[in-house]
């Protein structure tokens, strides 16, 4: 079944999300629609530039203070090596793209490993904002989830934009679940951990109702402030 919609070709376009499209493709004859999604190319440009500006300085020091004792090399070397990697890293995330159709998911990830999801196990999609840590800023995430509500696969905000995430239970033919109201990793925790990464589920649940209280009294604070005007 995954071997069709994998053999399907698929015409990508240009973009923020670094080439997204769906298009109609004879798969076994019966037309099947994939989309092709990839994390948004401006974030690597956006990462690597701020690598790039604070490491500029430290290696301009370094090779002002090596040069009279002949240690230039060292710092080259270190600097062709995280060039390297540079280089590494950014055609991995290059190369890094999901495949979703009625028949279930294809993705291949940051390192290569490709994970195969059928489209019998998927239930539904959720969608919901999740505060940042102890700030009142949130992130999109989108879940999609097996009959028992376990994640099958995630989509969180920071990689991928809204209209790469507005498709995805359209494409996978599935109801999508938008809760109205953000949420915090603690409460997350409390009610859906299967929603979560294992180290999201890690016991530190002192620490996030603390930010939750900080932020609530935060928020309280700016309410009161708006009432007195």
């Amino acid at each position: 079944m995954m071997e069709e919609m994998s053999a399907a070709r698929v015409v990508a376009r240009s973009g923020d999300t670094g080439g997204s499209a769906t298009s109609p493709q004879a798969a076994g004859g019966d037309g099947l629609r994939v989309a092709t999604l990839r994390p948004r190319r401006t974030l690597a440009r956006s990462v690597g530039l701020t690598l790039a500006a604070l490491a500029f300085p430290l290696i301009a020091v370094d090779l002002w203070a090596l040069q009279p004792r002949g240690d230039i090399g060292i710092v080259t070397a270190v600097v062709a090596v995280l060039l390297g990697c540079a280089v590494i890293a950014w055609r991995r995330y290059r190369r890094t793209e999901v495949l979703m159709s009625e028949l279930g998911i294809v993705e291949r990830g940051f390192f290569g490993r490709v994970q195969i999801i059928a489209g019998r196990d998927i239930a539904g999609v959720i969608r919901l904002e999740l505060y940042r840590g102890a700030t009142l800023d949130t992130t999109r995430q989108l879940f999609v989830v097996d009959g028992r509500g376990r994640c099958l696969f995630r989509m969180r905000g920071t990689f991928w934009d809204t209209a790469t995430m507005d498709r995805v239970a359209a494409v996978l033919g599935v109801e999508e679940v938008v809760r109205p109201e953000p949420a915090t990793l603690a409460e997350l925790r409390a009610s859906d951990p299967e929603l979560l990464y294992w180290f999201e589920r890690l016991p530190f649940a002192h620490v996030a109702a603390a930010h939750d209280r900080d932020r609530d009294d935060r928020a309280s604070a700016a309410g009161a402030g708006v009432g007195d005007r």
